[in-house]
Order: structure tokens, then sequence, then C-alpha cells
């Protein structure tokens, strides 16, 4: 038989310190909960125990509490981060049927010394988990300590029998408790005698014994003044060994039973994995009957496959007199309609593909429904317009090219996950069984739930999954419904409706046209300009090698940092637990007098431009010839639009050859490409936004802002400022928008950090208006725990609580930064609707195809060109009224590299 006891705070401390600051969209702390269950699984698995208990201390003061308080103060309190997680770990333990045992007086080391020592008398073989060494007084030849410790980014588990505390103390689990009193221990409160390390008080306890055969032998020890400290302070001696021994007789019984390990993953605990957004151990449930957690809506839900039922349900919807119905698709891998699930509440209905009812007949209803005026609520309306698309006709797919999606598919719809997004920006997914939970206080399951580990795609094949399929579909469309006003009445109430309704819903439409569009892009040109990189990599690569008089692996950290740092002994190497850093901050501090890192950093970004765009978009590449990124709305916290399959935003532009990777992309036959680029938007909003008279009034006199900024940090006069003094005004004017520190300064313009704060100190008495401004937001954060940008869009910003001090500062950048982003976001995300539906409204062929940050590109008919021109001038630059002018800068060329 095996007792297994945790110490739980001390465990709890070390997942705290362990595991990222992780909290849930509630803003709940949850690292230390998800640390924690992930250590005890861990030690349950491998020490398999028949009986299992976790001992918490209580927050009453105990008998050693007061001892060491009315020695020396008070104990260092529990950051708040931490403590407000301690309940939820004991309610998750309960959850689970596991006993959490606390006795008021006493700690949890006197509980899992008392428990250790009935359970040995009972037979138990017993391992005993904390991070504190005082419980090696414990270790006996039946009861284990596992003491888990950091080592290389991993965790390593010390183990101690008493035969292990002897070999590596030298001294017995009893005489330990003499050692931790003469040496003391600042992480438990036992103060100790002054100047005696842990070899002295494991050598003075091995030869004596206690500490009390040490003083009684005071006059046979070595003379000296650790000898003088541990006279003149026995008292203190006295009172740490007291400290420091757990008592193992405290009131207390281990009833038959009452720490026997049943299963842990119960329904309860399921339920508060799913509260707190632990999902990464709900895999842990796959064999759990969680259906009594879920909610009972389901019951309601139907099935139905006889086409005079479908066309009657389809009838009764359109007459239903519901303004609006919650939608939800199931498409295949390949985007063909497998079902459709439709709800108005009290009624959800799941239709699947079969006999008579194909995919066309279920996408072409849908569309009906939508075009009679109905809304129809997704929880992806973009990919939703997308799958209905794949199975229009030619002729239809023609009428979208012409008139939008808007028009041709879905006219009257929404997109519950982007109004998710926008009441909390800074979450990972925004799915159904998340808003169930957060804005109708339900569980719902997931897809892990009912499928387990099969993909959604590969269950919608199985015939057999038809039960769950339609469990899931139901509940997509049931949440999609139910939540939809509380949604939108949240964002009302935050001020935010304008956002949702005239720049994010129809920024979905808008980046639907420009999917469905694509860029045309030279096949043969790309593999030229592979081939290009392909030589100028193998170069860069021979000349590496000579330089560092062998072969070696470039791309392995640990190489490379061998042969820069020892082999070549360059100086300035940070070596780290695994080898020496070759992160490229580091490197690129060190490149200017090391011809041999330049030659790594060009090698690095040329591999990775082959890799990631050379041979990447190769494979992107659709039978048109043209390829088709997607657009992302809910991923970035300021508001900002993401890309991917593939990432047109990232390509790298500040070096030559990668700004060559836009030439393969070319304008259709008879068009050319108009690019439009806002010339420094940022600064205009953060002008606007502080109405700083200084910075306002330089871009209104139309001068080069960066050399107005540095003469008047310099004080210089305008016509006398050098390219060295712009470029360093042009650090400070970018970094202040990005919160920048005198460190981060000081290493973008190569000064010394003070000579760095001198010009964020200079820059501050020019625009006197902006410190304020900027000042201003952080106590808004501070005060209300977001910020806004211009519009109105919200940024929670929870890290302004944190106790952590670099925490606290990233928040604060965050705090600054994020309203200035966030407004550009917004302003540019105006000028891409405006643009695109003026583009339709006249009727023009001309298409809007990508968005890269401040840059948008337009794919324009040349009998269009200066139509076109004037329509995009007039939209960017009108896109928002500011106390500045919005200016853009516009190209036309043959292809993306000669527009930019």
């Amino acid at each position: 038989m095996k007792l297994l006891l945790i110490d739980g705070h001390s465990i709890a401390n070390r997942a705290f310190y362990g595991v990222p600051d992780l909290t849930n969209s509630q803003g709940e702390h949850t690292g230390a909960i998800f640390g924690f269950l992930n250590m005890m699984l861990k030690f349950i698995d491998d020490e398999k125990p028949d009986n299992f208990a976790v001992a918490f201390d209580v927050s009453a003061p105990t008998f050693r509490h007061k001892m060491y308080d009315a020695y020396k103060g008070t104990r260092k309190p529990m950051l708040p981060e931490l403590k407000e997680q301690i309940p939820r770990i004991q309610e998750m333990l309960k959850a689970m049927g596991v006993p959490v045992i606390t006795l008021e007086g006493w700690e949890a080391d006197d509980i899992l010394g008392t428990l250790s020592r009935i359970g040995e008398e009972k037979g138990f073989d017993v391992t005993i988990v904390s991070g504190d060494r005082d419980l090696l007084q414990l270790a006996t030849d039946k009861v284990k300590i596992s003491i888990p410790k950091t080592k290389k980014g991993g965790t390593e588990i010390e183990q101690y029998y008493a035969a292990d505390v002897k070999e590596t103390y030298g001294v017995t689990p009893k005489q330990f408790i003499d050692v931790k009193a003469l040496q003391g221990d600042a992480s438990d409160n036992i103060p100790g005698v002054e100047g005696v390390g842990p070899k002295t008080a494991e050598k003075w306890i091995a030869q004596y014994g206690s500490i009390e055969e040490c003083h009684a032998h005071v006059d046979e020890m070595k003379k000296g003044k650790v000898l003088d400290n541990f006279i003149a302070q026995w008292d203190i001696a006295v009172l740490s060994k007291e400290l420091a021994t757990i008592n193992v007789h405290a009131p207390i019984e281990l009833e038959e039973g009452s720490t026997k390990l049943e299963n842990l993953f119960t329904e309860e605990a399921y339920l508060l994995c799913k509260r707190y957004e632990l999902k990464k151990l709900l895999p842990r449930f796959e064999n759990t009957d969680t259906s009594k957690v879920q909610d009972t809506t389901s019951e309601t839900f139907k099935h139905i496959s006889d086409l005079s039922d479908v066309e009657n349900f389809f009838a009764g919807l359109s007459n239903s007199g519901k303004d609006f119905i919650g939608a939800s698709i199931m498409a295949g891998a390949d985007k063909s309609i497998k079902g459709v699930a439709l709800s108005v509440g009290d009624e959800t209905v799941y239709v699947d593909c079969a006999g008579f009812i194909t995919p066309d007949y279920l996408g072409h209803k849908l569309v009906e429904i939508s075009k009679a005026g109905v809304k129809l609520c997704f929880w992806d309306l973009k990919n939703a317009m997308h799958i209905i698309y794949q199975l229009f006709s030619s002729e239809e797919k023609a009428q979208v090219d012409a008139n939008g999606g808007k028009a041709e598919i879905f006219p009257t719809a929404c997109d519950v996950a982007v109004a998710a997004y926008l009441l909390n920006p800074t979450k990972n997914a925004y799915t159904a069984d998340d808003v169930a939970s957060e804005m109708l206080g339900v569980i719902i399951p997931a897809v892990a739930d009912l499928f387990g580990k099969k993909k959604l795609e590969v269950a919608l094949e199985d015939d057999s999954e038809l039960e769950h399929i339609t469990t899931y579909a139901c509940y997509n469309a049931y949440v999609a419904y139910a939540s939809y006003e509380k949604v939108i009445s949240e964002i009302k109430d935050q001020g935010m409706l304008h956002i949702y309704e005239d720049i994010e819903l129809p920024l979905v439409y808008t980046l639907f046209d420009m999917e469905i569009a694509g860029i045309a892009m030279d096949a043969e040109a790309l593999s030229a300009y592979g081939s290009k990189l392909a030589v100028r990599i193998t170069e860069l690569e021979k000349s590496i090698y000579e330089q560092a008089g062998e072969e070696f692996n470039i791309n392995s950290p640990k190489q490379l940092g061998v042969i820069l740092f020892e082999k070549l002994g360059i100086q300035g190497g940070k070596k780290t637990k695994t080898g020496y850093s070759t992160a490229a901050d580091i490197l690129e501090e060190l490149a200017p007098a090391n011809p041999i890192i330049n030659d790594i950093l060009e090698y690095r970004q040329l591999a990775k431009l082959k890799s990631t765009y050379a041979d990447g978009l190769a494979n992107c590449l659709d039978s048109d010839g043209r390829i088709r990124s997607t657009f992302m709305q809910t991923v970035t916290a300021t508001g900002r639009i993401s890309s991917t399959e593939p990432n047109l935003q990232n390509i790298p532009v500040r070096m030559e050859l990668g700004r060559e990777i836009r030439k393969v992309f070319y304008p259709k036959d008879g068009c050319v490409f108009i690019d439009a680029d806002y010339s420094q938007i940022e600064l205009r909003v953060l002008a606007h936004m502080s109405g700083d008279d200084n910075l306002i009034g330089a871009f209104k006199a139309g001068q080069d802002i960066h050399r107005s900024t540095a003469s008047l940090v310099f004080n210089t006069p305008f016509d006398e400022v050098t390219d060295i003094q712009r470029r360093s005004a042009k650090a400070v004017n970018f970094g202040i928008v990005y919160g920048i520190s005198a460190f981060g300064l000081a290493k973008d313009i190569g000064v010394g950090r003070k000579e760095a704060q001198e010009y964020i100190d200079n820059y501050f008495l020019a625009y006197p208006k902006m410190h304020t401004f900027l000042e201003g937001l952080k106590a808004e954060g501070n005060e209300k725990g977001y910020v806004t940008t211009m519009y109105g869009r919200r940024r929670p910003i929870p890290e302004l609580k944190s106790s952590n001090f670099m925490t606290r500062q990233f928040g604060e950048r965050v705090a600054m930064n994020s309203p200035i982003q966030g407004t550009a976001a917004d302003i540019i995300k105006i000028a891409m609707v405006n643009v695109h539906d003026r583009l339709l409204k006249e009727k023009l062929k001309s298409k809007l195809l990508l968005q890269v940050h401040d840059e948008l590109l337009i794919e324009t008919f040349k009998d269009e060109q200066a139509q076109v021109e004037k329509l995009v001038a007039e939209e960017m630059e009108h896109a928002a009224s500011l106390a500045v002018d919005l200016e853009i800068d516009m190209k036309t060329g043959m292809n993306w590299a000669e527009a930019h």
C-alpha cells in the first residue's frame, strides 16, 4: 500500500513561479492552478499511490509563525496573484475527491509529518512531495521525501530516504533539524547563527550530534568568529531548532479509507476545468461522462433528413417572425457542406446532406433566408461565405465578383466571434463553448468532448458520429442565437456598438472579397528568385566556414555558440543553461566588429526568405495562378489585421533581397497596381490624441517631422539639423509610440543609456502635452483596467496589476501604445471598407487585393486608373477627422515592388 502526500502551498508556490502568468477570459489568474494540477498528476502517474492527500497551511498564524514574529517582524506576504489561486486549487482538489487537510494553528509541515508517521505505522510506503527541505527530517526507510527541482529548464525530482539524507548531508534525518538550526533558512524564516554555512553546520552536527552537544563542547571546538557567534547567539540557535522541528503528533487521525485514491476526473472537476479554461487538462477527462454537467438544451435538438420535413422546417423559419437565427455550417476539409444547423432558441434543427438534400440545396436555402431579411448569426461569417461561394455556379461567382459577397451571399448576417473578440481582444479563441460559458453561464461540449482525439473534419465523414455531429452543430447554432443579443448589448454598454456595426462587421465582407480576388504570382519569377537566394546563401556558407576554420551546422545555436565564443574567442557572448545565446539581438550588437557575425545574420535572413517565401509561396499557388491569403481580424489585441497561409504582411522589406520578393506579384492583363500607404499615421494619431501644439504645428507646416523633432530635441536650427540627429529623432519619434525605454533607445541608436534618457527627456520638453497624455494613459489603465482608442475600442491590460515589476512595465508600454496603434488600425480598417465599397458602388472592375499594415494595394484597370486614384485618395485621406491631415504616398507599377 502506498500513501502520497503533497505540501499544498509549497507546490502551488513552485507552480506559480514555474508556469507563465496565465489568465482566463474573466481575467482570473490560473497559471498556478494549471501548474499545480500538472505536477500533482505527474506524481500520481509516477508513484501510483492507493491513498492520496494534500495538506495546506491555514491563514491564521500558527505557533511557529508567532514564535518567528516575536523574533523578527512578520513573514513576507504571499503575492496577490498566487493568493487568489490557493482557494481555487483547493476547490479543484475537492471536486476531484482529493482530501484537502488543514488544521487551525498547525502548519502543513506538521500535518504531513503526522500523516507520514501514522501512515508508516499502518504499513504504508509514504511519499511526501514538497519543495521545503525541512521535510528531510521526516525521511525513514519507509518514508520518502520527493523534492522537485528546476534544472536546465526542466524539472528533476530529488528523492530521499533516510540513507539518502545521511549520504548527501552526512547527518541523519533527525540531525538535519540541528543543521537547519545552525545554518538557518531565509526561505522558511529560520534565522540560524550568523556566519554558519552548510558545510560548517553539517561538520559540527556530524561530529557532535546536536546543537546541545555542540554547545556543551564549545571549549573543544576551533576558535574563531563563527564559534563566537554561536556562543553569543545560542538563544537564536535554540529558537531556530524549535522553528525547524516538525511536530509529528498534531491532533489529526488517518481514518480507514479517508484518503483512498478514487477517480480524479469527475464531472465536477471537468466543470471547473472548463470554468478556469484549463484546456490542456481536458483530454484527461476523455473517459469521463460529462453529460450531467452539460447544458440540458440538447434535449430540444433534433435531426431531420426527410425532404418534406426539411421543406416544412425552412418554410416555418420564413414565417417565424424572427429577426435573427443562429446558424452553423458543418463542412469538410475541402469546404464541402455536410450539414447545416439552425436555431431560433426553442427549436434547433440539424439537417445533413443525404439524398435530395444536397450541399447546393442547403447552401442556397441559407442565402434565401438572408436575402429575405432574416439575420443569420455565424461563428465565422467569412468562412461561411467561402463555403457557400464554393458551391456557386460560374454565373453566380461572376455576380459575387461584380457586386461583392454581401450583396450576393449573406446581405443580412452577423459574426458572433468577431463581436466576442471586441469584448475581450486578448483571448486566443472565440468558440461557442467559450461564449456559452461567459455569456450564458452554461457548459456545452467542445469538439474534444464529443469526438475525443478525432478531428471534426474526420468525424463528419463517419456515419456513426451522426448523433454527436447533430449535438455539436446544434449547440453552435443555439449559442450563436442565444448569445447574440447579450453580446451586442454588452458591446453597446461598453460604447463599442459603432465599432462592430460600422467597422468590424463591414470589414468581414471586405476581407472576404479580397480573399476571393487573390493576387497573381509569377511562378517562374519566384523560382528564379529562389535560385538567386540559394546562390547567395551558398556564398555566405562558404565565407562563414572559411572564417570559422571549419564546417559546422550554422543553424545549430549550440554549435554556432561554440564556434563564435570559444573557438574564435569573440567577446560579449552571453552564456545560458544550454550554451551560448545566439539570439539576433545579441549578435546584432557584436556584428559591427565581427564580419563573420554579419554574414551569419544575412545568412539567417536569406534562409528564412527562401524557406518561407521562395519555397513556401510556391505551395500556396492556386490553379488560376493567384495566391489567396487568409485575413484574420480576431488575433491581435490592438485591432490590427493579420494574415496567414501565406502571411503576406510579414515580408522583410529592410533588405534589398527581401524587397525583391514583391516583384513576383503582378496585376492581371490590362491592369496596374496602385499602392497607397499612409504617411506617419501613428505619429499623426499621436499628435491628435495628445493635442500637442508643437507636434500639430510641425505637421500643419508640412515640415519633415523627424527634422523638426531633432531641431527641438537638440536645440538646433531646423536647417542645421544633421543626418545623425535626424536619425536619432526618428528613432525617438517612433519609439515613443511603442513606449520605448532609455535602454531600448540606446540600443537602437548606439548611444549610452544616460544620453538616450536625455533625448527622451528633451523630447518631452519639446512636446509637453504628449508626456501628459502618455502618463494619463497609464493612469487610466491602472484605474479602469483598460485603455481605449479614439473610437472607443478597449484593450484590457491585466498586466498593470501584476506584482512583477517587469510585467507591470510591459503593461505600461501597452497602455501607452495600444490607443495609438489601435486608432491607426481602426482608421486603416475604415479606409479599407470605404475604398472597397466605393469600388462596388461605382461599378468599377478594379479590386482591393491586400492590406499590409498602413498600405492598401489595388489591382486597377488602366481605363479606371484616374478614377481609382481619386477614389482611394479621398477615402484614405478622409477616413478620420484629425487635428492634422491624413496624408498618403501613392504609386503605381506593373508589379508590387514597382508600386511600393
